[in-house]
């Protein structure tokens, strides 16, 4: 009886001191977040400019540039749960003057910053710990009213602050700097935003505010190329990825204007340039002729035959369904969408089987990648490829392992994956804000557009700028940079979907292939961009 007596009093004491001790722990860490919160800022001078730095607890690390009124620049830098900020407080004129006037000031500038940015950071760092190791103890002195406690929180806290700290170090990512999201908020183009006679009264004006509200900050970023990021030289082959225009006129604006801001050698088209596919809706690609480059054009779901014509007729405008072109140096192949949504009596095949099966029975005509592109060792009846464009991206899987990159769109919802054979599949949103549709949700949806940055010499994709402009009534654009990590990697066939010499498809691949893609594994990675789907066929 006695033993039974003493077990439980043990267990109550254990159980006393573990709760003790979490409550230490929480007490600690909440002490170490409010002095993060509240104390861990500092200014310093770099170069002709003051610098506010500041470290604020955050679910995700990332560094965020505040140039006000401009925007932000925001990086994936760490990933331990602290973002690091930076803002621009004053710049000096005298100083920045020196250094446009004199040579060797401005020769020593880089390293100048370097400097005064490693001092700065190493100033924040050191105010953050004494901000968050003096804020555990004042908030264990307050809660547990002992200074023994209260030592323990500030031990705790500083612990948690060295933790964040080595976390941060050892998931620093110096690549992120090339990789930037760029947000603009401009604040001086008025609200739109009413009801709708509002909305029609004022939608010419939406449309020139929004050119050059597109145009204004596309020249900031591109003055952005100067940075230590990926930048195209004179040779590199730009091409813009647009698509579901869903006759929204507001397109054309922004497609003009991104074209003339990034020196835009082509566009590509991948589908639903129109609604219902009518005859009254044929006006609207009139503007392909007035843009003055290649209009690279597939047939989306909403396009009817007739649709498909209509552009064909305009000047600059290639149309492929089933046939390829060379354009810029460029050889894009190209499928129209089978089916034709607005027309409800007749019944169209969406099956997921049958639309991939559609892109392999194309993908067999196309040389494999890595094949020279002399005739002479390309297998008979097929045709190089350097690209894909297709409109729903479940036929453009079907050409996965026969062409290094696919184009499509159809989904309204930006995103990009690498598929295992090492095509990589870039699924554009919408470029019309999802056309009248687009008005009928709570917050608009936005204009979406890429500039791809070809190589001449490999005609592989080296980057991709994937460009985000605000809907009808918001005022804002965000341009978002990638870099292609293996441009030059090689391309293997699907099992069970290798093109024979004779343009057929085999049952297994090839022993070279095999062993070759048992060496260079390639991990599915997809990325999506920020939902803005109708919630209906789109």
């Amino acid at each position: 009886m006695k033993d039974v007596e003493l077990t439980n009093i043990v267990r109550r004491l254990a159980q006393g001191w573990l709760a003790r001790i979490l409550a230490v722990i929480m007490v600690a860490l909440a002490g170490a977040w409010l002095g993060l919160s509240f104390g861990a800022s500092t200014q310093t001078a770099v170069g002709p400019a003051d610098i506010g730095m500041t470290l604020q607890p955050a679910w995700g690390g990332e560094t965020v540039i505040d140039v006000r009124p401009l925007g932000t620049l925001r990086f994936d830098s760490h990933s331990g749960p602290i973002r690091l900020g930076i803002s621009i407080e004053a710049v000096h004129p005298d100083v920045a003057q020196q250094i446009l006037q004199n040579p060797r000031w401005a020769d020593r500038l880089p390293q100048t910053i370097e400097t005064d940015l490693i001092a700065g950071l190493r100033k924040l760092i050191i105010r953050a710990v004494i901000c968050a190791v003096l804020a555990g103890f004042l908030t264990g002195l307050i809660v547990f009213r002992k200074l023994s406690a209260a030592a323990w929180t500030s031990g705790i806290a500083l612990l948690s602050v060295a933790a964040l700290g080595v976390t941060s170090a050892l998931t620093l990512n110096p690549r992120s700097i090339s990789e930037p999201r760029y947000t603009g908020l401009l604040t001086g183009v008025p609200s739109l935003v009413g009801d709708a006679q509002s909305i029609v009264t004022k939608f010419s004006e939406y449309r020139g505010q929004l050119a050059k509200l597109v145009t204004n900050v596309s020249q900031l970023y591109e003055a952005g190329s100067t940075l230590p990021i990926y930048e195209p030289d004179p040779d590199t082959i730009r091409v813009l990825h647009v698509s579901d225009l869903h006759i929204n006129p507001v397109s054309w604006n922004v497609i003009r204007s991104l074209k003339e801001q990034f020196k835009i050698n082509m566009i590509i088209d991948t589908g639903d340039i129109s609604d219902h596919g009518t005859t009254a809706e044929n006006g609207f690609v009139e503007e392909i002729g007035r843009l003055g480059v290649p209009y690279v054009y597939v047939r989306g779901n909403h396009d009817s035959r007739e649709t498909e014509e209509a552009v064909a007729k305009q000047e600059n405008a290639v149309v492929l369904d089933g046939t390829s072109a060379e354009i810029k140096g460029l050889r894009i192949y190209g499928v129209g969408d089978p089916r034709f949504t607005p027309d409800k009596s007749v019944d169209v095949d969406s099956d997921p089987v049958s639309l991939t099966n559609l892109g392999r029975s194309h993908a067999v005509r196309l040389s494999p990648p890595e094949w020279p592109r002399s005739s002479s060792t390309s297998a008979p009846d097929t045709i190089p490829a350097d690209l894909v464009a297709v409109h729903d991206p479940t036929v453009g899987r079907g050409f996965s392992g026969s062409v290094a990159l696919v184009l499509a769109g159809h989904t309204h919802a930006r995103s990009t994956e690498l598929l295992s054979t090492g095509t990589r599949m870039i699924v554009q949103g919408s470029t019309g804000a999802a056309g009248l549709r687009g008005l009928e949700h709570d917050e608009p949806t936005p204009h979406q557009a890429s500039v791809l940055y070809f190589s001449k010499d490999t005609h592989r994709l080296q980057a991709w700028d994937d460009i985000t402009v605000g809907g009808l009534g918001e005022q804002w654009i965000q341009c978002e940079r990638h870099i292609e990590p293996e441009p030059g990697r090689t391309i293997f066939p699907e099992p069970g979907n290798v093109p024979s010499p004779s343009g057929t498809i085999s049952g297994t691949p090839s022993p070279i292939a095999l062993a070759t893609r048992a060496q260079v594994p390639y991990a599915s990675e997809v990325s999506d961009g920020r939902r803005h789907g109708t919630g209906r066929n789109p």
